[in-house]
């Protein structure tokens, strides 16, 4: 081995990337529009933004474009103003997450043994969190058993678009899951399903598509309620 590309080597090793200064803006600003904190119509002035997480105007920058991406912002000729949810983006990322998580099942279930560890972990922490009534901890357990399709199923770019969605889901179930007395029976049908997929039994699409049809309506109507209580 040459010096230089040992040289390389050695540094490549022992190197850590940056941190992503503009993650923890576009987190935070993604939680405070979904939960009403910043309402449509608000204008998010770079400067202002950049003082308030004392960070340079790039990651503050890098993170209104994502929102942007996202459709929770837009920019205008006078900078860039919040959006917000509306029934329709509900509905578009409802249809989004049909369609990611029904392929990843799908693949899911096309032949050789896979490991559900995960899926069974995270069901664990949900039964928990519905004994504890703890609807916070229940929605990233429930998160989290959804995810493990996406990283079993072998497709690299579907677990990546699913990744860049998962936060804006994460928000709307703090909105939405608080309502919920009782977890239980949300609990039992994520069981319910898992044990279709592991008995790689053809019912687990059609079991996965009334739990997200049921997820996307019980939203429709939470949001709802939630958008009439922080406008009143």
């Amino acid at each position: 081995m040459s010096t230089a590309s040992a040289g390389w080597q050695s540094f490549v090793a022992t190197a850590r990337p940056a941190p992503a200064l503009g993650r923890h803006v576009v987190d935070y600003l993604r939680r405070m529009i979904i939960v009403g904190k910043l309402r449509p119509g608000t204008h998010l002035v770079e400067s202002q933004l950049s003082k308030t997480f004392d960070v340079s105007r790039g990651p503050v920058r890098d993170a209104l474009r994502q929102l942007e991406v996202e459709g929770l912002v837009e920019s205008r000729r006078r900078g860039v103003f919040v959006i917000g949810l509306t029934a329709d983006d509900i509905d578009e990322l409802y249809d989004l997450r049909a369609l990611l998580e029904s392929h990843a099942v799908r693949l899911c279930l096309r032949g050789g043994a896979r490991d559900f560890t995960e899926a069974r972990q995270q069901l664990a922490r949900m039964e928990a969190a519905a004994a504890e009534h703890d609807p916070a901890e229940f929605a990233e357990g429930d998160l989290d058993f959804h995810s493990s399709f996406h990283r079993l199923c072998g497709n690299r770019r579907l677990d990546n678009v699913w990744q860049q969605y998962r936060p804006t889901f994460a928000d709307m179930l703090s909105v939405t899951n608080a309502e919920d007395r009782d977890l239980g029976p949300t609990y039992r049908d994520h069981v319910e399903l898992l044990d279709a997929i592991v008995a790689t039994d053809s019912r687990a699409l059609e079991l996965l598509a009334e739990h997200i049809e049921g997820s996307r309506r019980r939203m429709h109507a939470a949001y709802s309620r939630f958008l009439d209580q922080i406008t009143t």
